[in-house]
């Protein structure tokens, strides 16, 4: 099992925020995320989860995990806030969050986890596995961009049961204006264009080390 206190870098941190994803490849946009849910609901640190297999990305092709990993340690390794998870990458197979908070919370019952998502996200929410169970095993930080209408949002909308919709509803901070996307990144990569601003300057400098993402 996964120990958690040897890769969270707070000593005994009470509050720690799961922000999980491909990261393929991580990008500013995921960090200021991570900073706005640091902030906003006074975490102690936020921990990164690169998924092994993406439930909702099956056939894509997605770069190696120690790749996507290294890039993810390169560009918070000065950042004492934040951390990186082998956990899901460990495991292997198809990457389910609720397995995940699982035995995160099965390791370390003195920590109380959130999970971190971007608004964009609350329209997959239905097709997760066990959401219902997930809701009710820890507390989520929804992160929208400014302008985010929330007006918007329905459990209708969301294909959610209307309990399982206010809870999420009260979730959501304004975070900063990112507009930022790993598919735009690998883009301008297989096009020859610069990816300077959309990702941290060691992340660039591993993708081009490595070669990475030069075809779609």
């Amino acid at each position: 099992m996964w120990n958690i206190a040897r890769e969270l870098n707070t000593i005994d941190p009470r509050r720690v925020g799961l922000l999980g994803g491909t990261f393929d490849p991580l990008h500013l946009g995921h960090l200021q995320i991570a900073q706005d849910a640091l902030e906003m609901r006074g975490l102690d640190e936020v921990c990164l989860i690169p998924c092994a297999g993406p439930p909702h990305k099956q056939t894509a092709r997605i770069a190696p995990g120690e790749q996507r990993l290294a890039m993810i340690e390169a560009a918070i390794a000065d950042d004492p806030r934040l951390s990186v998870s082998l956990v899901e990458l460990e495991r292997g197979g198809t990457s389910y969050t609720v397995d995940t908070v699982r035995g995160l919370q099965a390791d370390a019952p003195g920590i109380e986890f959130f999970f971190v998502i971007g608004a964009d996200t609350l329209f997959e929410l239905y097709s997760w596995k066990d959401i219902d169970k997930l809701l009710e095993m820890l507390t989520f930080v929804v992160v929208a961009r400014p302008g985010f209408d929330t007006r918007g949002l329905s459990a209708e909308r969301l294909r959610l049961g209307q309990d399982q919709f206010e809870i999420l509803a009260r979730s959501i901070i304004v975070g900063h204006e990112t507009d930022i996307s790993s598919t735009e990144v690998r883009m301008r990569i297989a096009e020859g264009l610069s990816v300077r601003y959309l990702v941290p300057d060691r992340v660039a400098d591993y993708i081009a080390e490595h070669g990475l993402y030069r075809s779609m």
